[in-house]
């Protein structure tokens, strides 16, 4: 399968299992999202814009962990303790949150696995992945960054990674994330949480 097919049978796949994945997963959604209303205010979809496919916007859909007077900015930037609740923390090391996204895969926005899509306001990291092509993918719901280090990686790390994953893309590489992505989110590894601090950066030379 050469590389100039694959993004066509790779959107293909990302459909049907987006599909597949909210059909099973209907019910446990309608239970978290109670769980969500009853622990705190608020609605239990979070809504967050974020930065595609081209550089173009879209609205991104997570279970809302915080509480609705945290800040809107960068996670390594939020003093997590102060905002994130209970069942929120569970969510987040579960990696739960996320799965909401397989609505933006249906819709053709994200796909499976792709560079996290960042908040608008990330002027840094947009900038960076411009320029080094990041944006010719979809973002994904898990990706190449997220499974070499996670929130333990600085932006620019994240960016070289991306890239890394862009210049490789291939039905093996995918699936070597996929399952890295398994480990990770059964370790919980990388995750960030309880800090104000920004995470550092390093760059490889």
């Amino acid at each position: 399968m050469t590389k100039i097919t694959y993004p066509k049978v790779k959107r293909a796949g990302d459909f049907l299992f987006a599909l597949f994945g909210l059909t099973v997963l209907a019910a446990p959604f309608f239970l978290v999202a109670l769980v969500i209303k009853l622990e705190s205010d608020g609605p239990a979809i979070r809504r967050d814009k974020r930065v595609g496919k081209d550089g173009k916007h879209f609205v991104m859909y997570k279970f809302r962990t915080m509480t609705m007077n945290a800040p809107v900015k960068a996670s390594a930037e939020i003093n997590h303790s102060k905002y994130v609740t209970r069942f929120g923390a569970i969510l987040r090391k579960s990696s739960f949150d996320e799965l909401p996204q397989l609505v933006n895969v249906l819709r053709g926005e994200m796909s499976l696995i792709g560079p996290r899509p960042v908040l608008t306001l990330e002027k840094t990291t947009n900038s960076l992945r411009r320029q080094h092509g990041v944006f010719e993918l979809r973002p994904g719901i898990t990706g190449w960054a997220q499974v070499n280090g996670r929130d333990n990686v600085g932006e620019i790390e994240k960016v070289g990674l991306d890239r890394h994953y862009r210049d490789h893309l291939c039905l093996k590489m995918d699936c070597v994330c996929l399952l890295r992505t398994l480990g990770v989110v059964l370790i919980g590894d990388g995750i960030v949480e309880n800090t104000t601090e920004t995470v550092k950066i390093h760059v490889k030379k």
